[in-house]
């Protein structure tokens, strides 16, 4: 069945996408986009840090092949890494950055560390930001701590389509923390933006006149006369 197929390459993918993000933790990993060639699979690698990734004398990415190869039969797999442009603007980059942190400082400083990353986003040109981290903070009992700033679209299609969303987890002593960012960029079209024209910038258009089209009238056309040999009879 091609419908067995399509979910099973589908299901391929989506777990290839999470052992590239489980093994690429801390290197500032965004996300992965998979692609199929006549020569192999392509696999492209969005990350802030490309030299982590990379390692030295590219070991790291030849390690990473060698695995994909074994453990998803890949044929031949070709990894290309791509940077990206502002690492304050991705949900996944950011989500990583605050689980790291809570790793190594502790949950007790939760409360500071989410307000320093809103404002690096905010400072980067984001419209808005929403921070939620859930376990156990900085008590026993688990909690859900929500921090945000600007302005954020919760419902709506602008909500699916422009509004970058991200997970991620902080493995403490005490428990496993959850980490969910939103970020709505400054790239983002909103419907009710509108910019007023300045009176200069306003062209009056002419009036367009009306050209009538005259109907010329049809004349009748005379009957031909009766001829001599017509008439006699």
């Amino acid at each position: 069945m091609i419908e067995r197929k399509i979910v099973a390459e589908k299901m391929k993918e989506l777990q290839i996408e999470e052992y590239i993000t489980d093994n690429l933790r801390n290197s500032g990993h965004s996300h992965t986009k998979l692609q199929r060639t006549p020569l192999g699979e392509k696999i492209i690698i969005f990350a802030s840090r490309p030299g982590l990734i990379v390692g030295r004398k590219g070991q790291n990415i030849k390690k990473l092949t060698i695995d994909l190869k074994k453990k998803f039969n890949l044929e031949n797999p070709q990894i290309e890494i791509s940077e990206v442009e502002n690492s304050n603007l991705d949900a996944q980059i950011v989500a990583e950055r605050i689980a790291a942190s809570l790793e190594r400082y502790g949950s007790q400083r939760f409360k500071g560390i989410a307000h320093k990353v809103m404002m690096d986003v905010m400072g980067a040109g984001a419209l808005g930001i929403e921070i939620v981290i859930s376990g156990k903070v900085p008590s026993t009992r688990a909690k859900s701590w929500r921090f945000y700033q600007g302005y954020l679209k919760k419902c709506g299609d602008i909500a699916l389509t422009g509004v970058n969303r991200a997970n991620s987890t902080a493995k403490l002593k005490s428990g496993v923390i959850g980490v969910k960012v939103s970020i709505m960029p400054s790239t983002t079209k909103l419907p009710d933006d509108m910019k007023l024209k300045e009176a200069s910038e306003i062209e009056q258009k002419p009036a367009e006149e009306k050209i009538e089209k005259k109907t010329e009238k049809k004349k009748p056309r005379k009957k031909a006369g009766l001829k001599s040999s017509e008439r006699s009879l």
